[in-house]
């Protein structure tokens, strides 16, 4: 995980302001910094160490006068470097292989071949041109915006842009900028040739190996990789997949509230299981108040459900980062956009669950992704989503949805259903799901919604939440979040779509609170 900010004028003042702004970015790459000035323009990066520790992994690259700076991972940088053996790299990061592959391909094609999760930007001085691409599923944060002048910026955060900029906007994933306009290389829910024929052994066959695949090529670093055990289905699963890979045993993080966590005894179980090193991470009442403030500028939302999942998952990479020397996390998500979440059991057709999670895939950098990569960068360390890996991601896409619908009374048959064996214990593989936000413990979101619910009267909610056009507060609970998301960064409440909420016009999905408590299936979840 990596930080940059380009600016690409020329005005002496906004620069010397922007270098001063890219340092808000510092805590995604705290172990070296360096400010690269161009013949037009200026680049700004904050480098976190994974591969090639030394000097020489120093971004940006520089080759026949094209710069490049790049916060990502290319899982296919070793067949990348094989083709173009007879380019000079000077690194062994993984990084450098994208400048001789831009050569080769140019800008669109050469984003189609990267598998991995980037964001990246590129000055080519010959042509005097700006060049910008994300990941298809924006798994990497970026931003761009314009000053009073037109030009245009990039950072990985908003929070290098947003004094700078007049307009802050989060850059498209599955796009480039070829400098004068965006163009969409590619489209993760796409099924331009319907969905694949393939019988059902055939397909958890090939989620079990796509999925494996996904986790094996994460595993590859320099330093120090942990896991985020949750104890629910997806987090199990990679943790699993990566022990049995590595035959030795991996470290393992498990976080919950103290007066009442409900996963930890699922990731203890899990931990004992795999034969994990295995820690608890468990928090305060005082720990969420004292952390809500300063969590909301690293994550840069006001979203409810981001906000409430992101306590734990911040808590518990702080103390990894304070108390370990591990530098890369796994983590669990994106398996529930594509295999459903707990409404998603009320979808009212097979279309409508895949219109529903094509749509959740396409928003994901706003919210479970944003999550994941503020959270674990907040805290200088690197995230890595085996879940979105994009062969994955493409081929559980062209499944038929009629097949992934809950029709047996547990969701994610298929998942499961691909892992069956002696990888996970069967009752962790068949375990009901519990919202993240929930899994850390139930009173962890009571105590904030019991404070809200003191701190405003009714009237105040009333009259406060109208200051708001775009995305007004519904409850008590996103007021306090969306007015402390407007001290750090106000008017920029464009950067979030909407709430991350059911689909409001399936039966019993239209509801004010985002967790699954809520809906009449919850069942034995988070118990």
């Amino acid at each position: 995980m990596c930080g940059f900010a380009v600016y690409t004028g020329s005005d002496l003042q906004v620069k010397l302001q922007f270098g001063h702004e890219a340092y808000n970015i510092k805590h995604r790459g705290p172990d070296n910094t360096l400010m690269q000035d161009l013949p037009r323009g200026w680049m700004a990066f904050h480098r976190l160490s994974i591969m090639d520790t030394s000097d020489a992994g120093n971004q940006p690259f520089v080759a026949n006068e094209v710069y490049l700076t790049c916060n990502g991972e290319i899982y296919n940088s070793p067949a990348l470097r094989a083709r173009y053996s007879s380019y000079p790299f000077k690194s062994g990061s993984d990084c450098e292989c994208i400048l001789p592959l831009l050569a080769d391909k140019g800008l669109i094609e050469m984003a189609r071949e990267l598998d991995g999760e980037f964001a990246l930007v590129i000055y080519d001085k010959k042509q005097d041109k700006f060049l910008a691409a994300r990941d298809p599923i924006g798994i990497r944060g970026m931003f761009y915006g314009k000053t009073a002048d037109g030009d245009i910026c990039f950072a990985s955060e908003m929070k290098a842009l947003s004094e700078i900029c007049q307009t802050v906007m989060p850059f498209p994933p599955g796009h480039v900028f070829d400098g004068e306009k965006f163009v969409q290389y590619t489209d993760m829910t796409a099924t331009p040739n319907g969905y694949n024929t393939d019988d059902e052994e055939t397909i958890c066959h090939k989620i079990h190996d796509l999925l494996t695949e996904g986790v094996i090529k994460r595993l590859q670093s320099d330093v120090p990789v942990g896991f985020l055990l949750s104890g629910g289905l997806d987090s199990s699963l990679v943790c699993a997949i990566a022990a049995r890979h590595l035959k030795k045993p991996i470290r393992t993080f498990a976080v919950g509230i103290e007066d009442g966590p409900i996963d930890t005894k699922y990731a203890r179980q899990v931990a004992d299981y795999i034969g994990s090193e295995h820690t608890e991470v468990l928090f305060t009442k005082d720990d969420i108040f004292n952390s809500l403030s300063h969590l909301i500028y690293l994550t840069e939302t006001f979203d409810i459900t981001t906000i409430r999942a992101s306590i734990g998952m911040y808590l518990v990479c702080k103390y990894i980062r304070e108390k370990t020397d591990i530098k890369v996390l796994l983590t669990g998500e994106i398996s529930d956009e594509l295999f459903g979440y707990k409404y998603t059991d009320y979808a009212p057709s097979a279309e409508a669950f895949q219109e529903e999670a094509a749509k959740r895939v396409r928003e994901l950098y706003m919210y479970d992704v944003l999550r994941a990569d503020r959270c674990i960068s907040g805290c200088s360390l690197e995230a890595r989503v085996p879940f979105g890996d994009l062969a994955f991601v493409h081929y559980v896409m062209s499944i038929d949805p009629e097949r992934k619908l809950n029709k047996v009374g547990i969701g994610k048959r298929l998942l499961r259903k691909s892992f069956e064996g002696d990888l996970l214990p069967y009752d962790i593989l068949y375990r009901e799901k519990a919202a993240f936000s929930d899994a850390v413990g139930h009173s962890s979101v009571d105590y904030i919604k019991q404070f809200a619910e003191k701190y405003y009267t009714d009237a105040e909610f009333e009259e406060r939440r109208k200051k708001y056009d775009h995305v007004p507060p519904i409850t008590k609970e996103s007021l306090l979040y969306r007015e402390i998301f407007e001290s750090h960064f106000p008017g920029r409440s464009a950067v979030i779509k909407d709430f991350w909420m059911p689909n409001k016009e399936w039966e019993n999905c239209n509801v004010n609170d985002p967790s699954a408590r809520v809906l009449p299936n919850y069942g034995a979840s988070g118990k």
